[in-house]
């Protein structure tokens, strides 16, 4: 492949300085050459209505929906919140499903990636994204899992990675990410 795979990123907080954004762009600076990396924004996008897809679809919507149309792989960034993920990458899910049967997913190959100031790497709101993904046909990578707490203290103030074993981590992971979309994306 000659072309790098384009993997919209999707960061699933909408806070400025939100740990899964600088994971986004800590995971930028690795250097997977296979891959580009690029931020899709989701705070703009109005709630999901069907109304609206049937009468005057809001400017965001398009927007969001043609950029992932754009986009080879989806690489999804998220926080917990209540043990599932954020409203806003919901909405954001929902939004690229719809109109039925024009879904922006189907059969685009996925990673999920959950981040938390805690210890336990918000399982809970990976296990909840990977359950929406099955339904909307995205192939999802399954190993190596990624799950990280500590997310406070996790970054360099460029954004890089504090510990050398993250970045090691973070760099397999992009790399077996790498060749799942190569293994899974649509010709």
């Amino acid at each position: 492949m000659s072309t790098p795979y384009r993997v919209a990123v999707i960061v699933g907080s909408l806070r400025k300085a939100a740990y899964t954004r600088r994971l986004a762009h800590a995971l930028a600076g690795l250097g997977e050459s296979r891959i580009t990396l690029g931020i899709v924004e989701i705070g703009d996008l109005p709630l999901y209505d069907q109304d609206l897809d049937e009468g005057v679809v809001p400017a965001a919507w398009t927007r969001f929906r043609a950029e992932m149309k754009a986009a080879d792989a989806v690489l999804f960034i998220t926080p917990e919140h209540n043990r599932s993920v954020p409203a806003a990458l919901k909405n954001a899910v929902d939004v690229g499903s719809r109109p039925y049967g024009a879904s922006v997913w189907a059969g685009k190959p996925a990673a999920i990636i959950s981040l938390t100031p805690g210890s336990l790497g918000a399982f809970g709101a990976n296990h909840h994204l990977r359950q929406s993904l099955v339904f909307l046909d995205m192939p999802t990578l399954q190993q190596p899992e990624a799950y990280l707490g500590g997310a406070g203290s996790m970054f360099t103030e460029t954004d890089g990675f504090a510990d050398p074993k993250t970045a090691g981590f973070m760099t397999t992971y992009l790399s077996r990410f790498a060749d799942w979309i190569a293994k899974t994306a649509k010709a």
